[in-house]
């Protein structure tokens, strides 16, 4: 067998972290696409406005959603147990999701074919799904994952699923939701505030404030529901991180306050949630009034949030509600020790230059959008 400069268990390991940062990246990168098109019809109340925000995000937005997809890639390589039970179980919901999504490059192609306001006022709120759909249901996603997702798997590790769409949608993943449509309208609206001049930038920036306090508030109301009202998912057997993937190997039992026994045996994890808040915290301060501050203070916030889910679920990737012992973790659910490295060479080389391209093209965009440069691009929207 060929010798790997890296083990088994580091590999697992590092391959959770990935996915940590790819969907810390979307939400970053395309949140704000998010965020300002379900800000749309009430920042923006011109059709000039509207365009404004329109070719804000328009020239950049297919390059953002690139995350999404190596967020969905990583998840099928790497852990190929939990590509297979969350993206059936969660079917409708990614479909919704899908659906929501097209709605932005059609409602960018075709709101302007017409100079008719009925015309363009429908695609305005299809921009407006477009961009608070995905959102609240990334959301509600990551609140059902803590709650525990009805899935369960047959002696042949094949799983089947037994919630509904109409499931998914308890108090808590609510919660969650409205969290993340907090995060990400305040992440779009410092973006907006930063890149736009006049009325729009003002009223931007103040549903912005709004959004930041919101997600402080909502944020801290879901840390205490999940200390106290909350059980969490707790490895009870000694689980081979060494080992070949079977989630069937280990036991696991629900417990009260289960979901902050990383923090009690990791004190440093305490930054995470720590960050979220206080981010929170300084983009309802900054938003509008301190431009670059403000787009870092949201953009720690989205971390802070998406880390501290990933810190209390560890080494949780899916827990299962219907039977707890047959959840997915990080050690039972990847794929094998030389896939894993074929694929952080393929990271190592390729990330790099996707994050150059990147920084290359906002640079290139960089600078203030107006009704003016509108005016000088021809193919502005």
């Amino acid at each position: 067998m060929t010798q790997l400069p890296l083990d088994y268990e580091t590999l697992r390991l590092v391959w959770w972290l990935l996915l940590g940062v790819l969907l810390i990246g979307f939400a970053v990168m395309d949140g704000f696409d998010l965020g300002i098109g379900a800000l749309l019809p009430f920042a923006a109340r011109t059709d000039e406005e509207r365009r404004t925000l329109i070719n804000l995000v328009g020239p950049t937005w297919e390059g953002n959603q690139v995350w999404l997809i190596l967020g969905g890639g990583a998840i099928f390589a790497a852990w190929p147990a939990l590509y297979a039970v969350s993206f059936s179980g969660f079917y409708l919901a990614m479909i919704t999701i899908l659906l929501a999504l097209i709605l932005r490059p059609v409602g960018f192609k075709f709101r302007g074919k017409i100079a008719d306001p009925r015309w363009r006022a429908v695609w305005d709120w299809a921009l407006f799904i477009g961009g608070f759909v995905p959102a609240l249901i990334f959301g509600v996603a990551v609140g059902n994952v803590l709650l525990g997702v009805p899935f369960g798997l047959d002696g042949t590790l094949r799983p089947f699923y037994t919630g509904s769409f109409f499931g998914l949608l308890r108090p808590f993943a609510l919660l969650s939701g409205l969290i993340s449509v907090a995060m990400l309208v305040a992440h779009g609206a410092a973006v907006i505030a930063l890149r736009t001049e006049g009325a729009v930038a003002e009223r931007a920036a103040t549903y912005g404030r709004l959004a930041a306090m919101a997600a402080f508030v909502l944020f801290a109301l879901a840390g205490l529901w999940v200390a106290f009202l909350l059980p969490g998912y707790v490895v009870t057997s000694a689980q081979d991180a060494f080992g070949p993937s079977n989630p069937l190997s280990k036991t696991v039992t629900l417990a009260d306050g289960g979901w902050l026994s990383n923090y009690a045996a990791h004190p440093w994890m305490i930054a995470a949630p720590v960050l979220g808040l206080g981010g929170s915290i300084l983009a309802t301060l900054t938003i509008g009034r301190a431009g670059l501050l403000a787009l870092a203070s949201t953009t720690l916030a989205i971390t802070g949030i998406i880390a501290t889910a990933g810190l209390s679920l560890f080494p949780f990737l899916l827990p299962s509600s219907l039977n707890p012992s047959v959840s997915l973790t990080v050690w039972d659910a990847s794929s094998s020790h030389m896939t894993l490295f074929i694929m952080l060479v393929s990271t190592v080389i390729f990330l790099p230059l996707i994050l150059a391209y990147t920084t290359w093209v906002y640079r290139v965009m960089r600078g203030p959008v107006t009704p003016a440069s509108i005016g000088r691009n021809p193919n502005a929207y």
